[in-house]
C-alpha cells in the first residue's frame, strides 16, 4: 500500500520540519515534498534509534537540538553538481575576468579573490581553480584564491578531500586532467585526486548565506552562487542577493545558474551576461 502523507508524518511533525528547515536556511519544502523528505531522513531516524518522525521532532526541539538541525539540513540540502557545470561561466571567467583584473592587481601586488558560494562537493571550486591557474599563467607572482563554501560539512569533507571516480571528471579536458589531477593506482583505481598545488589555493569554510557574517573578505572579485536560489522564495533570493552584493569588490561579478533570475529583485547590478552581474 502507498504511503500517505499522513502516514508518512501524522499530526503537525511535516509542518514543523518544513518550518525549522526555511528557518535555518531558507529552503523552502512545499507540501508535495513529503516523500523526498521522508526518504533522505529513514536512516537518520534508525542512526538515532527513533521511531518515528514525531520523536525526531523532539529532538530537533530539545536542548542539544541545534547540532541536529545542521544535520538535518544536511540531509534536506540537495547537491547536484558537476565539473564545468554550465561552462559559459567558466569561459567568461578565463577570457574576460582574469585578463582585465591581472594586469593591477599584479601591478598592486594584490591578491585574486574568488568565491563558491555553493560548492557542495568541489567540483565547481576546483574548476574556478583550474580556469584561475590556466588563464594567470602570465602573473606568476600573482597570489589568488578560492573560498569554497556550503552549509553542509559532510559536502564540504568530500570537497576538501578532493577525490573522485573517473567518471565524475570527464567533463575536464584530458590535457587538464593530466596537469590538475593524480589517477589512483592499486586499491584506489577509478579513482583520481586534485593535485595539492590546486588544493592548497582552495579555502573551505561552512556557510549559511543567511547567517549574520560570512567568514570570507568582504572584497571578492567574482562570486558564483549557481543553482542554489532556485530553492528559496523570492524574499530570500532578494536578501541573499543584497547580501553576497556587498561583498564584491567595486566592478567584481556576481554569477548564478542559468535556471535561476534576478527579475522582480533590486539589486543594482549590470546585467553582463546570462547570469553574471557586475557591481558598478
Amino acid at each position: 500500500m502507498k504511503e500517505t502523507n499522513a502516514s508518512l508524518f501524522p499530526g503537525k511533525a511535516y509542518p514543523m520540519l518544513a518550518s525549522l528547515v526555511y528557518e535555518h536556511s531558507r529552503i523552502r519544502l512545499g507540501p508535495d515534498k513529503h516523500t523526498l523528505v521522508a526518504n533522505r531522513l529513514r536512516k537518520r531516524l534508525c542512526a538515532l534509534g527513533l521511531k518515528c518522525f514525531a520523536e525526531y521532532c523532539a529532538v530537533l526541539q530539545s536542548a542539544q537540538g541545534g547540532e541536529e538541525i545542521e544535520v538535518l539540513i544536511d540531509l534536506i540540502s540537495t547537491n547536484h553538481t558537476r565539473f564545468y557545470r554550465e561552462p559559459e561561466h567558466f569561459a567568461f571567467l578565463t577570457r574576460r575576468v582574469l585578463p582585465a583584473l591581472a594586469p593591477a592587481l599584479s601591478t598592486a601586488r594584490a591578491p585574486l579573490r574568488l568565491w563558491s558560494a555553493a560548492a557542495s562537493s568541489g567540483e565547481e571550486p576546483y574548476t574556478m581553480a583550474i580556469a584561475a591557474a590556466e588563464g594567470l599563467q602570465a602573473y606568476p607572482a600573482l597570489d589568488w584564491e578560492v573560498y569554497a563554501t556550503d552549509i553542509s560539512r559532510r559536502m564540504l569533507a568530500a570537497a576538501s578531500n578532493g577525490v573522485y571516480p573517473m567518471d565524475a571528471v570527464k567533463p575536464v579536458p584530458p590535457d587538464l586532467l593530466k596537469r590538475y589531477f593524480q589517477k589512483g593506482v592499486g586499491a584506489r583505481t577509478g579513482y583520481c585526486r586534485v593535485k595539492p598545488e590546486l588544493r592548497q589555493r582552495l579555502q573551505f569554510d561552512r556557510v549559511n548565506l543567511f547567517q549574520s557574517r560570512y567568514p570570507v573578505p568582504a572584497d571578492m572579485h567574482v562570486i558564483f552562487c549557481r543553482n542554489v536560489m532556485i530553492y528559496f522564495d523570492q524574499s530570500s533570493r532578494a536578501e541573499a542577493v543584497k547580501r553576497l552584493s556587498h561583498q564584491l569588490a567595486p566592478g567584481g561579478y556576481l554569477v548564478i545558474g542559468h535556471s535561476e533570475s534576478l527579475m522582480g529583485i533590486r539589486h543594482g547590478l549590470q546585467l553582463v551576461q546570462h547570469g553574471v552581474f557586475q557591481k558598478i
